[in-house]
């Protein structure tokens, strides 16, 4: 069953001063998530959660995360920027870009992110431009050894990382143009809820490994184990059970890394989607019903504002406030706004029934969900909110407005 951090009287209260739509993120939440990833890799000789940024790129959200330990993973120069102002730079940043231009690389050798090189050829396009950093790592895709998910792709089809051939030659060349650090990564799923399939993935990373020291005499310092850790968007859906994967990720290295006599690795992961999705929610009011063909309900948010069901088909569990334990009677298409018939939250959706005003909850909008948002059809970016865990309200992003929106325009 999906619960709420909040109730109706709580949100009636926040939007006497902040109207809807908006997204809000619950603090407590994402404290206590952050301690039990920590916790499930407590065995590690060292463990490092590199935030994915891109999830939910707000510095206030960054800043309670690094307060929990964790660091950055950026793949873009705004993202860069983001983890900087929030107090997080250096070794702390993991910098994963793909396709990526120089002034980029440039700024993040200047806060001393590592490296996390996508291609063999960004090794001479970064290295005679400005120099490799010290500290590079290499993405690695693992073709048909690994499969993929509907997300990501399966690995032979995605754009990311290097084959296996490559990766070898990577760190030769590297170490020939004065790298003197090295890890190794891979992602290849995203949004997955099968616990073992990262356990597979720590074992045939831990072999890699292995192998690179022996074949290269390349002592890794870490393995990065990206990120892709699903979570329960349906209320049937089971959520990872975050000690069982560390416990088991820990078997492996006991087996693959110590019992080899190889020296110890730190482990890392990169995971956005699991540390702030559950606790962001789309708040949003009941403004239209129509009846045609279907039963619509139109709410005063739209895709602009959550694209996940429209791009990907992606289930968003919805809940209207003060009736969360109502029969669901009625089916409705709960939509948006925009001139796209996919501006849909949901479709087929049995809901109790949904008068004009009735407050909307749409769950699990904590990752890829602000994030993603966007001004087609003039449609402005709505606010960002943080529950704080004493239960105060705190805007962490404020409202789009026209004159945001036409700021860049000359009338």
């Amino acid at each position: 069953m999906k619960t709420l951090p909040f109730d109706k009287s709580k949100i009636e209260e926040i939007i006497k001063k902040y109207p809807t739509p908006f997204h809000i993120y619950d603090e407590k939440g994402m404290r206590e998530n952050a301690r039990r990833l920590i916790k499930a890799f407590s065995w590690a000789p060292e463990f490092r959660e590199y935030y994915a940024v891109k999830a939910a790129p707000n510095p206030s959200l960054l800043r309670i995360l690094s307060e929990e330990g964790f660091g950055a993973d950026c793949s873009s120069v705004a993202e860069l920027v983001l983890s900087e102002k929030a107090g997080v730079t250096g070794e702390s940043i993991m910098f994963t870009s793909n396709d990526t231009p120089i002034s980029e690389y440039e700024y993040a050798k200047k806060l001393g992110a590592i490296f996390n090189l996508d291609d063999i050829t960004h090794i001479d396009y970064i290295h005679d431009r400005i120099g490799l950093p010290e500290l590079l790592s290499f993405r690695y895709n693992p073709g048909p050894l690994k499969g993929g998910n509907a997300i990501i792709g399966i690995p032979e089809e995605a754009k990311y990382g290097l084959t296996r051939d490559q990766l070898f030659d990577a760190y030769k060349m590297a170490k020939e143009r004065g790298g003197k650090r090295f890890g190794l990564h891979t992602m290849i799923a995203s949004n997955e809820l099968n616990p073992d399939y990262f356990v597979d993935t720590a074992e045939l990373l831990f072999d890699l490994a292995a192998e690179i020291t022996e074949k290269l005499g390349i002592d890794l310092e870490f393995v990065n184990l990206g990120g892709g850790l699903g979570i329960p968007y349906r209320p049937e859906d089971k959520p990872l059970d975050l000690d069982y994967i560390g416990s088991k990720i820990g078997e492996a290295y006991e087996e693959k890394i110590v019992k080899r006599g190889l020296k110890s690795l730190k482990i890392c992961l990169e995971s956005g989607r699991l540390i702030t999705g559950p606790y962001g929610y789309l708040v949003s009011t009941a403004i239209h019903r129509k009846e045609i063909y279907k039963s619509y309900i139109g709410l005063d948010s739209c895709m602009a504002n959550l694209m996940r069901p429209a791009l990907y088909g992606a289930y968003h569990h919805i809940t209207v406030l003060g009736k969360e334990n109502s029969p669901l009677t009625h089916e409705y298409d709960v939509t948006g706004s925009l001139c796209e018939n996919n501006d849909k939250f949901a479709i087929n959706r049995m809901l109790p029934e949904i008068e004009m005003g009735d407050l909307v909850v749409i769950h699990d909008a904590g990752a890829h969900g602000h994030a993603m948002g966007f001004n087609y059809n003039g449609k402005l970016r709505s606010a960002e909110l943080l529950l704080r865990e004493d239960g105060s309200v705190e805007m962490i992003r404020r409202a789009e407005t026209l004159d945001d929106y036409f700021a860049t325009l000359d009338f």
